[in-house]
């Protein structure tokens, strides 16, 4: 089989490994999760676009999150839950590669929206006077084209490096389909693959360290040396939840990169792989939205109309 190139446009998935007792469970887990994504993230796009209040550059970065992540758990949850309640796995060559271009945008993407909203945070706290000047509606919009675009460039480069190649192999190893499990397929030398990947991968991961840590050490800096209380509220509640979750996204990207490359660990790769999408999916309309002063209130005063009603 490793010999001769496949012919063939089917795939196998090698899926999640999971005893029979726990293949229901994780399934119910999955969907539940997956409808707490659609709900919180499309809830929170309508609301920002239906009120006039909120039409804000904040606003702004808020939904091209969400959108992202609403793009990148749909692209992958879905067959991985059907997955689980099939025997045989297998997707045809063009939709797994459809889909390893979804999740690479979708990581390229939030690395680049969560730079802007770094930024963002920075020029609010550190530059108050100048904000309204600086982070403009047309700043904003240029901004998050820019990082779509940016996303869109790399990982087509990342994926024709793949398709190029002719494949021996039919078995994604991988709970779904990802640049890595692509060109591992293939018998030829992928050298130049690697290579790009790393790169690719140093560059996203590096970029968005380098500027969100940066833009916060100043921030932090700031506040430290002004002592204003009001000033330090307002950094730890917009800051620290940012920071936490950037965290575990950036240590999810590495192990599952890691893990790729060791060829070890491949439960725990899988893992990685699903909770990068996922967790920060659940808890972003959470640390980004429901902190928000304007935004909390507008909830509140949504459910407060709606209980009166069902009283009546």
């Amino acid at each position: 089989m490793d010999n001769r190139t496949v012919t063939f446009n089917m795939l196998q998935l090698e899926g999640v490994d999971l005893a029979p007792q726990f293949v229901y469970p994780v399934f119910f887990i999955l969907l539940v999760t997956y409808i707490l994504i659609m709900i919180t993230n499309t809830g929170l796009i309508i609301l920002i676009a239906v009120e006039r209040s909120l039409h804000q550059p904040m606003y702004l970065l808020f939904c091209n999150l969400s959108f992202n992540d609403i793009m990148g758990n749909t692209n992958i949850l879905p067959r991985i839950m059907m997955d689980l309640l099939s025997t045989e796995k297998y997707i045809g060559y063009v939709e797994c590669v459809t889909q390893a271009f979804c999740s690479h945008i979708f990581a390229s993407a939030a690395h680049a929206i969560l730079m802007i909203m770094a930024f963002d945070r920075y020029v609010a706290i550190c530059n108050p006077l100048r904000y309204s000047s600086i982070m403009t509606t047309s700043m904003v919009v240029k901004l998050s084209a820019s990082a779509w675009a940016f996303s869109f460039f790399m990982v087509s480069i990342l994926l024709g490096l793949t398709i190029r190649l002719t494949r021996c192999r039919s078995v994604i190893v991988n709970a779904y389909c990802d640049n890595a499990s692509l060109f591992k397929l293939s018998c030829q030398d992928v050298s130049i693959n690697n290579i790009y990947g790393l790169a690719y991968t140093a560059l996203i991961a590096g970029l968005s360290l380098v500027i969100t840590i940066g833009t916060y050490l100043k921030i932090f800096t700031i506040c430290f040396v002004k002592k204003s209380k009001e000033l330090n509220n307002k950094a730890i509640q917009t800051c620290c939840s940012h920071l936490v979750l950037y965290m575990i996204m950036l240590w999810s990207v590495f192990l599952s990169f890691i893990f790729h490359r060791i060829q070890m660990y491949s439960g725990y790769r899988k893992l990685m792989a699903i909770l990068f999408h996922v967790v920060p999916a659940n808890l972003n309309p959470v640390i980004y939205a429901l902190q928000t002063k304007e935004l909390k209130s507008k909830v509140k005063k949504i459910l407060h109309s709606r209980v009166p009603n069902k009283s009546r």
